[in-house]
């Protein structure tokens, strides 16, 4: 029986924002990554590139039939090794960090039952998956602990959202047919503790393909590395250290200090490895880049022998651009993802090629490193045209939204609010119709990365310019820096039900940034 949760209620987005008030979140005026409070780790740290990169195990089905694959994931606690000589406990899917990458089919549905055998209730969320409410990881959808109870439910639910879809032990998640092919990602999204819970390590690659995509003949096999960026701090016996103001996750969500502004590492992990090495061919090699930090910005730049080697961009958040996109560096915020090809073909055997990130500093300015092992003949291609693209064309919106991102107040309090709002589930902040257009017109105050659930969308402005050059294509995470502006173009379909907009800043997101919206079959209010 896992230990039993004191009575809380599930709307206390006034008390969060109270303690991130009271701890001093709001001293700064700027917002930087040299202004924030990082974590220092006490444990001894690797050399950088000293580490081989691994890539999370792909889970295999447990059954198919003629129309769905069925997988299962246990959530549990285990002890990983991070850090050479150390033991670092974490929570896990299937006990592993990240956890394993399930690979669906276009043609396919997925069924994945998650199973709780951790001390805390859980809520999965498919982070860019076009899936029914029920599936979708509402925040106070949850799944209870293994051998919870009725009454240890309403101890701990107070009954406040009637609404929720709650479950005790194992819960089945749907994911339809239809979604085009793309890097997903699957992660804790449990009102107030989704920080620590994705911290402690539950997050995992889910990528969808299809036939039209393989055709292509874009590099495969070892050559399409999954890449998951996560920063992280630790303890001098090499546990994960995370500022909570209630390290058991059961009572008071929140962080101390100045952390309310995002929670930054010193070590930057990819695919949960320190700053690792990784032996390639010169070759080209797809990379699907994942930003699963709670709250650090990277600014990538691939640097061999000073010199920046260029980055193909292919694919966004939501799937394949319609052609491909030469950049020379890329910002990606938490909760993006950036399909790339870099190719090595110029490179010479036993040249290294760097990944720095200029956001970073100190140890956080250097990510992974590729050293060219073997030369060898490369039959991959990157064709000028990838996929069949519709253009959302705002002259069609049948409404406009504004949507600002601001430090506020709620309910008297200091905190993070969306137009002037704490997060509230009873109380949708807008209501669109499916299948029409709108326009969103999204501003901050300080970073915010924004992120919608349900659909994807396009970004048509920023600060009233062009957007960026890696903004094309199907996004559903947006970054915008301090004082930013964007218009973005979405249309919701399929699914009526309740959805949520939150900033994807982990910390902000557990501190009320966050709100519902309702997407109906009637008339949009």
């Amino acid at each position: 029986m896992p230990p039993r949760l004191s009575r809380r209620t599930l709307f206390r987005a006034a008390a969060a924002l109270g303690v991130a008030g009271a701890a001093g979140a709001w001293q700064l005026s700027v917002d930087s990554p040299a202004d924030r409070v990082h974590l220092t780790s006490r444990a001894r740290l690797p050399e950088p590139f000293t580490l081989p990169l691994t890539v999370p195990p792909v889970l295999a089905p447990e059954r198919r039939d003629d129309t769905t694959d069925y997988y299962r994931i246990v959530q549990r606690a285990a002890n990983v090794t991070v850090l050479p000589g150390y033991s670092t406990p974490i929570w896990g899917y299937n006990g592993i960090f990240p956890g394993p990458t399930i690979v669906s089919n276009r043609a396919r549905r997925t069924v994945v039952t998650h199973r709780n055998e951790l001390p805390v209730p859980v809520v999965v969320h498919l982070h860019g998956g076009h899936v029914p409410e029920e599936s979708d990881g509402y925040p106070t959808d949850l799944l209870y602990p293994v051998g919870g109870s009725h009454e240890e439910m309403a101890d701990m639910m107070g009954g406040p959202d009637p609404s929720a879809h709650t479950m005790f032990g194992e819960r089945d998640y749907t994911y339809p047919d239809g979604q085009p092919a793309a890097a997903l990602w699957y992660h804790d999204h449990r009102m107030d503790f989704t920080g620590p819970a994705v911290w402690r390590g539950l997050a995992g690659f889910h990528l969808v393909v299809d036939d039209a995509e393989r055709r292509l003949g874009l590099p495969g096999g070892a050559r399409d590395l999954p890449l998951m960026l996560a920063d992280r701090a630790f303890d001098e016996d090499g546990a994960f250290t995370y500022p909570a103001i209630d390290p058991t996750m059961t009572h008071t969500p929140g962080v101390t200090g100045k952390f309310g502004r995002g929670v930054l590492g010193d070590v930057v992990l990819v695919n949960g490895v320190p700053w690792p090495a990784h032996r390639v061919d010169t070759a080209r090699y797809r990379l699907r880049l994942l930003n699963g930090s709670n709250a650090r910005v990277y600014r990538l730049r691939f640097d061999r022998r000073g010199g920046s080697l260029p980055i193909v961009q292919i694919g966004s958040d939501g799937g394949l651009l319609a052609r491909p996109r030469e950049l020379t560096e890329l910002t990606i915020a938490p909760g993006e993802r950036y399909d790339v090809v870099v190719d090595f073909s110029d490179c010479a055997v036993g040249d290294q090629v760097t990944v720095y990130n200029d956001l970073g500093a100190g140890t956080t300015t250097r990510v992974l490193r590729f050293d060219i092992a073997e030369r060898v003949r490369d039959t991959a291609v990157v064709p000028d045209r990838l996929t069949d693209f519709e253009t959302l064309d705002r002259r069609t919106a049948v409404a406009t939204r504004r949507f600002a991102f601001r430090q506020g107040k709620a309910g008297g309090m200091r905190g993070w609010v969306i137009n002037g709002r704490a997060y509230d589930p009873r109380t949708p902040i807008a209501r669109p119709t499916l299948g029409q257009v709108e326009v969103w017109q999204l501003s901050t105050d300080l970073d915010h990365p924004i992120h919608l659930h349900l659909n994807q969308f396009q970004v048509l402005t920023r600060d009233g310019r062009a957007p960026r050059a890696a903004d094309g294509g199907w996004k559903d995470t947006l970054y915008l820096p301090a004082t930013g502006m964007a218009e973005i173009a979405v249309r919701f379909t399929d699914y009526a039900g309740r959805f949520v907009l939150h900033c994807h800043n982990l910390e902000h997101e557990d501190m009320a940034m966050m709100a519902t919206f309702g997407t109906v079959a009637g008339i949009a209010t």
